[in-house]
């Protein structure tokens, strides 16, 4: 996916002092194999800004939402500890199967290998930690606005599967892949760092989630989720 010059501009939703933050669309890595591989946000913005670029974070290539980057090598271990902070606030959306029976909970399960490149709880693993709200509930499925204290690869989708309610569209935690939607239903919603380089953004809901929640008659009504 190629994104135009219009589409990299409209996206951008805060940009200061070297620091970028991005709405990534579905369906495109935030890094790709090399920094000539076009299909990635960071050669879009590399050719935008006409240098190099660094991503502070990754989202899965189908996850849509915050997305931060530099154009300065020496902020990306500042930005990246800001992000680790207990101050900092990393917020998602996420539709799931079924309805929880709790109204919020959180899940510190580890996450590592357990098998062949594959990821998972795992007692020897990564210390991991999520907390779940249910923001709308239908017959069959939830909205939960999810916040996470850690970055581990594929967390929330590995805790939410854990918890008995996987991402709808989830093709790899769920016994059985999901084909009621083309990507996992997740979205970085916003996010918030403290310290020097302090900001708040948040990203919109997109179309394609939007247009979900009518499928699967959820509705947030007057609820926001950052």
């Amino acid at each position: 996916m190629l994104l135009t010059t219009d589409e990299v501009e409209a996206r951008i939703l805060h940009e200061r002092d070297g620091i970028i933050a991005f709405d990534k669309p579905p369906d495109l890595p935030t890094s790709g194999r090399a920094l000539d591989d076009p299909d990635c946000l960071q050669w879009a913005l590399m050719q935008r800004h006409g240098g190099m670029v660094w991503a502070v974070h990754q989202l899965d290539a189908d996850t849509s939402g915050v997305n931060l980057f530099t154009t300065a090598k020496g902020l990306v271990e500042p930005l990246k500890r800001a992000m680790g902070h207990q101050g900092a606030t990393k917020s998602y959306v996420a539709i799931v199967h079924g309805v929880p029976a709790w109204e919020e909970q959180a899940c510190d399960a580890p996450i590592g290998l357990i098998g062949q490149g594959q990821l998972g709880v795992a007692a020897d693993g990564r210390a991991a930690s999520s907390t779940f709200r249910v923001v709308a509930r239908s017959a069959e499925h939830s909205v939960l606005a999810v916040t996470i204290a850690t970055g581990r690869t594929h967390q929330i989708r590995i805790h939410s599967q854990a918890l008995g309610h996987a991402l709808v569209g989830e093709e790899w935690y769920r016994d059985e892949p999901c084909g009621l939607h083309v990507r996992q239903a997740l979205h970085a919603s916003a996010l918030s760092i403290a310290g020097p380089h302090a900001l708040l953004v948040t990203a919109p809901l997109p179309q394609d989630l939007v247009d979900l929640l009518g499928r699967l008659n959820l509705s947030l009504g007057d609820v926001v989720v950052p």
